[in-house]
């Protein structure tokens, strides 16, 4: 089988996986800490979407001048997903609207990296 996962570099992957349970419901795949317990990488799956993250400050976008994968996350209810993002700790970049099919928005996650939640709309 052939897939593609998202590899996310961020400064601390400990802080991280607590935003991504609060924001998305992400729940751990595997996980990797270090002799003092924190996490250094994990996989992630937010509702069967598979991902990885890693504690690799010298690349995440907070030093990368704000450089960043933009993962799509596509789910039943984008107001909800969005607003808990927010709540969780994410800045919004682009408030939900419609066009091109689609209701989205987006929101940059405390490590930087941008997400755009949505949904396609009924044709």
């Amino acid at each position: 089988m052939t897939s593609i996962a998202p590899w996310l570099s961020v400064k601390n992957a400990t802080e991280a996986l607590a935003y991504y349970r609060a924001a998305f419901g992400a729940i751990e795949l595997e996980r990797l800490e270090d002799e003092s317990g924190h996490v250094v990488v994990a996989q992630l799956s937010i509702e069967g979407a598979d991902f990885w993250i890693q504690t690799d400050p010298a690349s995440s976008p907070d030093v990368l001048d704000g450089r960043s994968v933009r993962m799509i996350l596509t789910v039943e209810d984008p107001d909800a997903v969005f607003a808990r993002a927010v709540a969780a700790g994410a800045t919004e970049v682009e408030p939900i609207y419609e066009d091109h099919g689609w209701r989205i928005g987006r929101v940059a996650d405390p490590s930087g990296h941008h997400w755009e939640i949505g949904r396609r709309l009924a044709t």
